[in-house]
């Protein structure tokens, strides 16, 4: 049966994020990320590769310029806005792409949705600047509400849960009730049960085969999968060897009702992610086949 549709108001944009997932390419102007740390740093690379994810088929473009990796230490005000704000104003500017900031400063935050950005992927769901929620609601920006045990720099030393699906789902929608108290729209949540952020290998497989329970909560999804560590210690693989990992992963999310994916291979991603979305529904619509290619008579 189709998917119902959901809607995510992020300023004068709204998403229908109840058919095929939308795909959010992963922009960390950093010199220090897990994964793609320094490739982007210069700001003239950093666009260029924003303009790519989003000829590849990136919905949405995540620019980060202050690193969440496990043990990153944090950036000051200015160099995380020195680092994104000509990024985001550029990309707004040169593609069609929603844009969010991935930032956890409420300045950083303002300036970014200003220059351009229509979306805050908050790490810390509220938890962190106090104005946060308040520079939302006044640019009636989408908010992603993440959950994270502990900082960045915290939050593997032995994270342990009775139940990490229940314990993460009842923080998730502790942390909308919040953001609606401070006058936030629930048209513009979306939830993300943090994969990898205080989180052991276990956890994040029970995370993922627990998706409908954050589904339940009645937002869009966000699912971070790519390149994940987890991944890494399933395979053996390295970080830059997680290509095929990460996507199977995202394919087992998306069957598991996902609406949103966080990722670094932008177009290896977008037909995974559309094939896995019409398998789910087990349904197909003209639009839904390329013309560039015959279906084989058997």
């Amino acid at each position: 049966m189709p998917a119902p549709s959901l809607a995510w108001r992020c300023r004068d944009e709204t998403l229908d994020c109840g058919s095929v997932p939308h795909i959010m390419g992963v922009l960390n102007v950093t010199p220090d990320s897990f994964s793609d740390g320094g490739a982007h740093a210069d700001s003239a690379a950093a666009i260029a590769h924003g303009i790519r994810m989003a000829e590849e088929g990136a919905r949405i473009i995540d620019v980060g310029g202050e690193s969440s990796r496990p043990g990153a230490e944090p950036v000051a005000e200015a160099e995380e806005l020195r680092r994104v704000v000509p990024v985001v104003k550029a990309l707004a500017a040169r593609t069609g792409c929603l844009l969010s900031v991935d930032t956890t400063k409420a300045a950083v935050a303002d300036a970014a949705l200003r220059a351009g950005a229509h979306i805050v992927n908050d790490i810390t769901a509220l938890g962190g600047d106090v104005r946060m929620a308040d520079v939302v609601r006044e640019h009636g920006a989408g908010l992603v509400l993440m959950h994270m045990r502990g900082t960045p720099r915290t939050m593997q030393q032995h994270p342990a849960y009775a139940d990490v699906v229940r314990e993460v789902a009842a923080f998730l929608a502790e942390r909308m009730r919040r953001a609606m108290d401070a006058g936030i729209a629930p048209e513009q949540l979306a939830v993300d049960p943090g994969i990898g952020f205080g989180k052991t290998v276990e956890h994040n497989i029970r995370l993922l085969h627990g998706l409908d329970e954050f589904c339940a909560l009645g937002r869009p999804v966000l699912i971070g999968v790519s390149r994940k560590s987890f991944l890494g210690a399933l395979t053996g693989r390295p970080v830059n060897e997680r290509l095929a990992p990460s996507l199977g992963a995202l394919a087992f999310a998306v069957s598991r009702g996902a609406h949103l994916a966080r990722v670094h291979d932008v177009k290896e991603s977008c037909e995974v992610a559309r094939v896995a979305a019409i398998l789910r529904t087990g349904q197909v619509s003209p639009n839904d086949v390329s013309g560039s290619h015959s279906i084989p008579r058997v």
